[in-house]
């Protein structure tokens, strides 16, 4: 059976677009947070391979997504590299920042899969359970995202830290950039290995970079992970996500040979039509806070992301990840309204 996903990722374009959420295994679903009382810590879940994986498998049992993304977190590449994270509730995550060069000897010159072992456990059972038509992503965090926070040791509004330890030590910091390429590829390989059928790369903070540091710190270490998995893996579909990059995406998009790309909701829906969609696959990109109020004002948002994307190989998503207190129901409006059934009545 094909796989509507991995048909949007060639490039193939159908009358329904395939559809799955960013963070929509979380802390909206009470089936979720039963299995997050049980697991004890953020991270505990996140490396038990048996309630990671069930809590993967939890938003397909519900909604029917044409995708599973593998429950984890991005940091858990820092952790494989020795940096200590904790994930304190209600504060985020902790890291123990690398605030000067010379921390930047704590870290593993490789990373430890052996510290990875469950992750790639989990997405083997995932795979053994999944409908034959639904689609598993892997994913990490591109090694800028993932340097925001290792050098702050938490997340901050503009990531002033990494920027500015960017600017006062280039060096170092394409040390650990190096470093987090290197490894943030071995661990994509191991995902694929492990059966996932396509990854996402998340560059979370993408957008606070001006051009030339977004070429430099987003774009070229993104093309090098995308070079050295495909080496590995040539068959490799991987959708890149430098959220916040605007027009920038253009640079990303002609360096980057990414399947696909993800689009948050602030970038104007004709640009992305014109200028990224003529030349690749694109996901995205309702605004989680749309998806949060329902009603008539999601269903406006969504119809004209459908329409703006109509011509063109395209995955619905949201912008961002579902928001902690969304309504199950405006999943399920979004759901039926994306598939073309009516919600009314």
């Amino acid at each position: 059976m094909t796989k509507p996903l991995l048909n949007a990722l060639a490039g193939t374009h159908g009358t329904v677009p395939p559809i799955w959420l960013m963070r929509q295994a979380g802390r909206y679903l009470p089936e979720y947070r039963a299995i997050r009382e049980k697991a004890g810590s953020f991270f505990d879940l996140c490396f038990n391979s048996k309630l990671s994986a069930e809590v993967t498998l939890q938003p397909i049992r519900r909604f029917g997504f044409d995708a599973a993304i593998l429950f984890s977190d991005i940091l858990v590449v820092p952790d494989s590299l020795g940096q200590r994270v904790e994930f304190t509730p209600g504060d985020g995550p902790r890291l123990e920042a690398l605030s000067e060069p010379s921390a930047l000897v704590r870290l593993r010159s490789e990373i430890d899969h052996e510290r990875l072992a469950p992750i790639y456990d989990a997405i083997a059972r995932v795979k053994q359970e999944l409908p034959a038509s639904v689609a598993l992503l892997g994913f990490c965090g591109a090694p800028w995202t993932l340097a925001t926070y290792m050098i702050a040791g938490c997340g901050t509004v503009d990531q002033a830290p990494a920027r500015l330890f960017a600017y006062r030590y280039p060096e170092a910091f394409a040390e650990l950039i190096d470093t987090l390429v290197e490894a943030s590829a071995s661990y994509l390989v191991r995902q694929f290995t492990a059966g996932v059928d396509a990854v996402q790369i998340f560059d979370t903070w993408a957008g606070v970079l001006p051009a030339d540091e977004f070429d430099r710190w987003c774009v070229a270490p993104s093309a090098r992970i995308v070079a050295a998995v495909r080496a590995r893996v040539s068959d490799a579909r991987i959708i890149g996500f430098p959220r916040g990059a605007g027009t920038k995406l253009r640079s990303y998009l002609d360096a980057v040979p990414v399947d696909a790309i993800g689009l948050d909701w602030m970038i104007d829906l004709a640009f992305a039509r014109d200028q990224i969609q003529k030349h690749r696959p694109i996901q995205g990109n309702l605004d989680p806070s749309a998806l949060l109020v329902g009603g008539a004002a999601m269903d406006r948002a969504v119809d004209a992301i459908l329409q703006a994307f109509a011509s063109g190989p395209f995955i619905f998503n949201l912008g961002h990840g579902v928001l902690p207190d969304t309504p199950i129901a405006h999943i399920e409006r979004l759901i039926a309204r994306v598939r073309g059934r009516s919600v009314f009545g």
